[in-house]
């Protein structure tokens, strides 16, 4: 979020908060009007690219539209003063009401406008906390810091919390346009990776007379780059590891397996760059639901064709977001935001069968007949729906790309004491995202809810993650395919909501959990040990990380689905011993497992 704000010279370092901001509004206001319209333009290098950004600010409101150009890259955010939105890489709009979203555009409004300069500082909570240094939380917005220059009073640097990621954004080398102080060089840090830094250029400042708010307003417009002839196509999906697969065109090269995300981007894998030949722009530091980063960059695809409903002319990411030993074959690409934005989108997973509407033809009565009617709201993406856990309220993001029933993230565990309420449980590798592995404990909740859809004892991940998706306090759980192929699931992006039909064939694995304690990912003659929970049954057998298994039950695992021998372990039978075959450090050795509960069921 770009919050370029107007700053100011003067003398001393302010003693009090009040003294600090009022020292500020006199420099600042150097014979420049407080009405009127804001318009900043600048330049933009970073994260392996350049172009240019704008913004334009309410200077009595606050109310902006930024916008940018970046590499092969386009988009805008904004907030009229009710409604923050956001513009996605393919030009679709998003309200923008879930998570920190909206406190986000409160704090740049804020900002923009310097509320803080009122009498009563724009009903803020404002502390010092160093000398030039304050902390102020707005009124429906969230807590930033603010670093004043202790000689000239110029706001010389904000730190705020944005999701998951600590942003500092500095400001520097300031000139005078129209009447006021301009930082001329905004820089923008990610976590402290300056290596990530992205920098601004101010190339133009003026300030026009006042907009209305409609001017700040999320466009309305929808994208008219697609076809679906006949209004409606049903293509097989096919369900590995709980991740949705369906046969994926690019360029008219294909077919391609691409994971359908909600909770992710379109994304073409680096093995499909390679394949058609397509070139890369740009590197930046890509997070998901490990603790760790990777690097993606972007693309521009002609075309992007399933079944026949095809979207043309994109900008997609390009990230290496799921291996082939993780998944178990090589993944072509992600279906996310921007192609389910298109269209109503339903996954009925039990005939495994993905079915595309034009959403001009979806009718009322049709969505009478789609199941249950849950109303979301959009968390930057992400599809987020209110409900509760157990007896606790709850925000849930919906994620198709998630294999797992329910991830509480790090935050949320820690507010509810749920890893006292929920004591029997296992701490293993429960999922594998962008970051690389997630580890949780893993327990049997009592009931879930997504808006009025109850649940009853699904199982959930206490997740204790410090870095990555699961840590962010914006969003209580994640909801994945574990949970949802209980349901005929059908998104209608624009009109915020989710229906939710019963499956009429559950899948047999619903509500179980490994019995053995592994985690297997693929190897080129068997498939490698990546952890074992202690005191587990594959821990009794004397299985350690690092083992390549090379046998289940008698049978070679060399050309065995990934996702069919994980789900195995979630059906093996209690107490009846498991025949291991594995290698460690060139020996072959011979072991029987016992699969159990980890947790009750």
């Amino acid at each position: 979020m770009l919050a370029i704000l107007f700053a100011a010279t003067s003398a001393v370092c302010a003693e009090t908060p009040a003294q600090l901001l009022d020292a500020n509004a006199r420099a600042v206001m150097a014979g420049g009007t407080r009405t009127g319209t804001a318009v900043l333009s600048f330049t933009y290098a970073g994260q392996g690219m350049s172009g240019t950004t704008d913004t334009k600010f309410d200077l009595a409101t606050g109310r902006f539209v930024d916008s940018y150009r970046i590499g092969p890259t386009r988009g805008s955010n904004g907030f009229d003063g009710r409604q923050a939105w956001q513009q996605d890489l393919s030009g679709g709009y998003l309200p923008e009401s879930g998570g920190d979203r909206r406190e986000l555009a409160v704090n740049e409004a804020y900002r923009d406008a310097n509320l803080w300069w009122r009498t009563d500082r724009g009903g803020a909570r404002i502390e010092a906390v160093g000398c030039g240094v304050i902390r102020v939380t707005p009124p429906g917005g969230k807590t930033f810091d603010a670093w004043f220059d202790p000689v000239s009073h110029q706001l010389a640097r904000v730190r705020e919390a944005q999701g998951f990621a600590t942003i500092d954004t500095r400001f520097a080398d300031y000139v005078l346009h129209a009447g006021r102080m301009v930082a001329s060089t905004v820089t923008v840090d990610t976590d402290g990776n300056a290596g990530n830094r992205q920098t601004m250029q101010l190339t133009g400042a003026a300030i026009g007379p006042v907009r209305p708010a409609v001017a700040f307003a999320m466009p309305t417009v929808r994208p008219a780059d697609w076809t679906l002839p006949g209004g409606r196509v049903t293509v097989p999906m096919r369900l590995l590891n709980n991740h949705i697969y369906v046969d994926v065109r690019i360029d008219g090269h294909g077919p391609l397996p691409f994971l359908i995300d909600t909770g992710g981007h379109d994304i073409v894998t680096p093995q499909t760059l390679a394949k058609l030949g397509l070139s890369q722009q740009g590197s930046a530091t890509a997070a998901g639901a490990g603790e760790k980063t990777t690097s993606s960059g972007y693309t521009r695809v002609a075309s992007i064709d399933v079944g026949g409903a095809v979207v043309r002319d994109q900008t997609v990411l390009a990230l290496d977001f799921s291996p082939a030993d993780v998944e178990g074959f090589a993944v072509g690409g992600m279906l996310g935001v921007e192609f389910i934005n298109r269209f109503i989108v339903r996954i009925d997973y039990g005939r495994h069968e993905v079915t595309l509407i034009d959403p001009a033809r979806f009718t009322a009565v049709e969505r009478r007949g789609a199941g249950i009617a849950v109303p979301f709201e959009f968390y930057d993406h992400m599809p987020q729906v209110r409900g509760r856990f157990g007896d606790r309220p709850a925000r849930f993001n919906i994620d198709t790309g998630s294999r797992s029933e329910v991830t509480m993230t790090a935050p949320a565990v820690a507010a509810g004491g749920l890893r006292t309420l929920y004591p029997a449980g296992v701490t293993v590798t429960d999922g594998w995202g962008v970051g690389g592995p997630s580890r949780s404990y893993v327990v049997r909740a009592r009931t879930l809810s997504l808006g009025s859809v109850v649940v009853a004892r699904p199982v959930a991940g206490l997740s204790d993650a410090q870095h990555g998706a699961f840590a962010d306090p914006n969003y209580e759980g994640n909801i994945g395919s574990g949970l949802l192929k209980r349901f005929v699931v059908t998104f209608d992006y624009g009109r915020r909501t989710m229906y939710l039909a019963p499956n009429a064939t559950p899948d047999p694995d619903i509500g179980r959990f490994d019995r053995t304690g592994l985690w297997l990912n693929l190897d080129d003659d068997g498939m490698k040990v990546m952890d074992v929970a202690a005191g587990g049954p594959a821990a009794a057998a004397g299985i350690k990380v690092g083992d390549i298994v090379t046998s289940l039950g008698g049978v070679a695992v060399a050309g065995q689905q990934l996702s069919e021998v994980r789900r195995s372990l979630k059906l093996a039978p209690v107490g009846v011993p498991l025949e291991v075959v594995y290698r460690r450090d060139g020996s072959m050795t011979e072991t029987k497992l016992v699969p159990r509960d980890l947790i009750p069921d």
